[in-house]
């Protein structure tokens, strides 16, 4: 079977029947496009040019590996037959004209399975070169931007699965949520309304994103697929703080007021996740400590994008609750008292240590229960924390964990000017406006704390076990 034909039926049939396969190809086409913009990445912006993209190329690599996998299942086996019998004969056996001329058929992408081989010649290619680049050990900056100046070049070029060729594309952009799309469809004012739909469909389409991150598989494929994925969601949001400063149309003050409170919010909640969380990611040693920062940073992003959505729902109709948009849904509020909760149990810790320092035996067991109560912390609430505390948390922690135990005094003084913080950050998440008349549950949370003081093992499923059942 040639691969010049001009008409071929499976193209549409494997559209039909895998479209969400056919929108992870799209994302993973955008986000290999954004990547090489290098003010996307989670890396200093200092020194560029001396700079090893090695690991970015390697992230690159294995993304193209996925893209592939894709393309293989889009395609029949028997015309991935075809295409690999039609490159072999091509190499040995068609002249220079001969060459040209099926070349030149094939370029004219005048039907879709013309445009999937086009994109899978493509790739097969680059992970050829790539794969070879990748030995030298050495990537600078310009080989770096040169690789992605040409990917971009082929991938919009390509007429049938070029994924910039709508800003909204109407395979993918829809919203389902029925309480969405009466709020859209009951504005009167034209320009607003339209304002607010697009700013719906943006928001929904980053959720859609972040869906495709695998926050479970240590793989590196799935990793670098999924840090790719993250650093599309940077380019997006800031096209989207953009649009949410825009305004000058929004008559009503307090819509107004709302949504510039939403590009703020963006603005500190994408500092956390990529100045913060993702900052040089890919130099961490472990499969498993990339995967962490990839399952926060979802989480962080995933959390901020429904709760603006639910701001904005809530502003047309007040009565609507976060769950009925989102299943899974947790308020603002619930994730204030987690934090106040979480940071009062560690305070106590860090208080018990201290008075337990005359008692080396005693001091060793709080010590070793407080490393396990911060691996739940790091793990759950660190999300939750504020862009200006975070740094000072995560200082701290990475001292604790390099620790083998208490030990002399200078360890109890790093402890002791960190509990004197964590005060001050306590006062502060107890004075914001969700918790005001709210004050802490100390006869609760003391009992957290003494569940978690009698546990015999360090596996931390007692105090998630408790931590669940109370909310």
């Amino acid at each position: 079977m040639k691969i010049t034909e001009k008409k071929e039926s499976w193209f549409s049939k494997a559209k039909k029947e895998r479209n969400e396969i056919f929108f992870e190809l799209d994302i993973l086409l955008k986000a290999l496009d954004r990547f090489f913009s290098v003010e996307n990445l989670p890396i200093p912006s200092e020194d560029l040019t001396n700079r090893n993209f090695h690991n970015e190329l390697n992230a690159v690599r294995d993304v193209i590996f996925r893209v592939l996998g894709i393309l293989e299942v889009i395609i029949p086996e028997s015309n991935k037959n075809a295409y690999w019998f039609q490159r072999f004969s091509e190499a040995k056996f068609l002249s220079d004209r001969s060459r040209d001329i099926f070349r030149e058929n094939l370029y004219k992408q005048d039907t879709p399975e013309k445009a999937v081989y086009i994109l899978y010649d493509l790739f097969i290619n680059l992970k050829s070169v790539l794969t070879d680049l990748l030995k030298s050990g050495q990537i600078s900056y310009l080989s770096f931007t040169n690789i992605g100046q040409l990917m971009s070049k082929e991938i919009r070029e390509n007429k049938f699965l070029n994924p910039f060729r709508k800003d909204m594309n109407p395979e993918f952009d829809v919203i389902i949520n029925p309480e969405i799309s009466g709020i859209a469809r009951s504005i009167e004012d034209r320009a607003l309304k339209k304002h607010i739909s697009l700013l719906y469909l943006y928001l929904f389409r980053l959720l859609r994103y972040l869906d495709h991150v695998d926050i479970t598989s240590q793989d590196p494929v799935a990793l670098h697929t999924s840090l790719l994925l993250l650093v599309l969601v940077r380019s997006e949001i800031s096209m989207i703080n953009n649009y949410l400063k825009k305004t000058g149309h929004v008559r009503n003050e307090e819509l107004k007021n709302l949504l510039k409170s939403i590009a703020y919010q963006f603005s500190m909640e994408t500092k956390r996740v990529y100045l913060q969380e993702l900052r040089e990611v890919l130099q961490k040693k472990t499969p498993g400590q990339i995967r962490g920062k990839i399952e926060n940073s979802q989480g962080i992003l995933k959390n901020l994008i429904e709760q603006s959505i639910i701001q904005i729902v809530q502003f047309f109709r007040p009565r609507i609750q976060g769950k009925k948009i989102f299943e899974s849904f947790t308020t603002r509020l619930h994730q204030s008292v987690t934090l106040r909760e979480d940071s009062f149990i560690l305070l106590r810790f860090l208080v018990l240590l201290e008075a337990k320092a005359p008692l080396p035996k005693k001091k060793q067991h709080i010590f070793e229960l407080m490393k396990d109560f911060m691996r739940h912390f790091e793990h759950s609430t660190f999300k939750l924390l504020r862009y200006d505390d975070y740094d000072e948390f995560v200082a701290f922690f990475n001292y604790i964990f390099t620790l083998e135990g208490p030990g002399p005094h200078k360890i109890l003084e790093k402890i002791h000017r960190f509990r004197i913080f964590l005060e001050t950050a306590l006062r502060q998440i107890s004075d914001r406006a969700e918790l005001t008349e709210m004050p802490l549950d100390i006869t609760k949370a003391e009992k957290l704390l003494t569940q978690y003081l009698q546990r015999e093992n360090s596996d931390g499923r007692n105090h998630q076990y408790y931590r669940e059942k109370d909310h």
